[in-house]
């Protein structure tokens, strides 16, 4: 089933005009190489869907397909960068590294070079281990979900093969623009903070741009982010939602070209109005119509060198309920957190010690003196994007969260002080999280990203 929006419907969307040198085919040489790779990852099958856990049934087709999408970039000194976009729910820490491995030892590409990011679409398959609903008998993780996330894993490594032996000479500009449907949703209440749309809330509306174009002038790919939750939909067909459909109308609109999308920091963010495919199409129509806006901006040429750091820090919980508090969680009325209490005594009753840190993936790539690109774990709320932006200075700064690894919220200081779901509400969905992080989780990622740049920049 596909349906079309006529671009009358496109709204929110305001241009940025950014300075720096103009960037058309004719003001530089093809001194990039670039290849492209897309496949279809939709499920064959019927399985369950991620990201809303009152779904009470498997998966019931599709509206549109989901994809995975590469882009192999190379800069004059043979420095190399892939990256990997993905219609899912996000990406679990034993693909990143069985994939990373994998690409190291085919293609000589270090970790830094290797970057994954999930749209974090709720309209996608459910494939992470311990996700499933465990009173379903018939889809469990060690059934299709296990077997869907090993194929996807090899389909990746194969489209990373292609992209790599596609690359031909290409230049890079980058530019930026807004779109207006993200909103803040931690709505302050007497209770406490609410899902809901709040307008004076923190925000990030922008749409960074990096514009990838043949030796010809011709345009190849274009590499686009927004800070949203990936959740107009709750339904359940497949689709890639409101970022499916940007991809999808800008690919209409430019046929050849391929767009990917780099989901940013909307951990606390969602798109606003939702809930029908219609609005879907007009949020995806919009970003598309941004894309198009930073395109006719006065777009800075992108040099090398290209150069990537890619690290993991220990980022720590805070300290876990003990073994009384979760005997008495077994009690509560709100039946997820009864069962994550039941889940983590049963750990402790094997004599299993409940995790005090987690492996947090942080990534940094440099396009010379042009663009810093920051790529964190998880549902990174907005505060790190803000943040970053004011923090690291002398180039445009493009921040992703939702990379390499999503493994819960990331919330800041400000909102683990606040409370509610993102600060650690959302933890007692989890199978391994004991609760919610310690307060030190902002500053730890935070410097290590400085850390990595300043490396970088060297």
């Amino acid at each position: 089933m596909r349906f079309t929006v006529p671009r009358r419907l496109a709204f929110g969307c305001l241009l940025i005009m950014l300075t720096g040198l103009p960037a058309t085919a004719a003001d530089a040489p093809a001194a990039w190489k670039a290849g492209v790779a897309t496949a279809v990852i939709t499920p064959q099958q019927a399985m369950w869907m991620a990201g809303y856990a009152n779904r009470t049934n498997v998966s019931q087709g599709k509206f549109d397909d989901l994809h995975a999408k590469v882009l192999a970039l190379e800069d004059e000194r043979g420095g190399r960068m892939v990256f990997v976009t993905l219609d899912l729910i996000g990406i679990p820490r034993t693909m990143r590294k069985s994939l990373e491995a994998r690409v190291e030892k085919a293609w000589q590409l270090p970790a830094g070079g290797l970057l994954l990011n999930a749209s974090h679409t709720h309209s996608g398959p459910e494939f992470r281990v311990g996700r499933v609903p465990a009173d379903d008998d018939n889809y469990k993780p060690s059934s299709l979900g296990d077997s869907y996330g090993r194929d996807l894993e090899d389909k990746l490594f194969a489209l990373i093969g292609q992209a790599l032996e596609s690359r031909a000479p290409a230049r890079l500009a980058y530019s930026s623009a807004r779109c207006g449907f993200a909103m803040n949703r931690r709505l302050p209440t007497k209770s406490g903070y609410a899902n809901s749309p709040y307008p004076e809330g923190p925000v990030d509306q922008s749409v960074p741009v990096l514009r990838v174009e043949g030796a010809d002038g011709k345009l190849l790919a274009v590499l686009f982010g927004y800070a949203c939750h990936n959740t107009t939909l709750a339904l359940y067909q497949f689709s890639g939602d409101y970022a499916g459909y940007a991809q999808q109308y800008f690919e209409a609109d430019h046929p050849g070209v391929t767009a990917l999308f780099m989901l940013g920091c909307g951990g606390d963010q969602n798109p606003y109005p939702r809930g029908t495919v219609e609005l879907a199409q007009k949020h995806g129509r919009a970003l598309a119509t941004a894309i198009e806006a930073a395109l006719v901006t006065t777009l800075k040429a992108v040099n090398g060198p290209l150069r990537s750091a890619y690290g993991e820090i220990q980022i720590d919980y805070a300290p876990a309920p003990t073994r009384e508090e979760f005997t008495t969680r077994l009690a509560s009325k709100d039946k997820y957190e009864a069962a994550h209490a039941k889940r983590m005594l049963e750990r402790l009753d094997k004599g299993e010690k409940l995790p005090t840190q987690y492996p947090y993936p942080v990534q940094v790539v440099r396009f010379g003196d042009v663009l810093t690109m920051v790529a964190l774990g998880g549902e990174v709320v907005v505060d790190y994007s803000l943040r970053l932006k004011r923090e690291l200075t002398g180039t445009a700064v493009w921040v992703a969260g939702y990379s390499n690894d999503v493994m819960g919220y990331i919330p800041s200081v400000r909102v683990l002080k606040e409370g509610g779901y993102e600060a650690g509400g959302a933890m007692r969905f989890s199978t391994t999280h004991p609760g919610p992080w310690a307060e030190s989780v902002e500053e730890r990622i935070v410097k290590q990203v400085h850390e990595l740049n300043g490396k970088l920049a060297k």
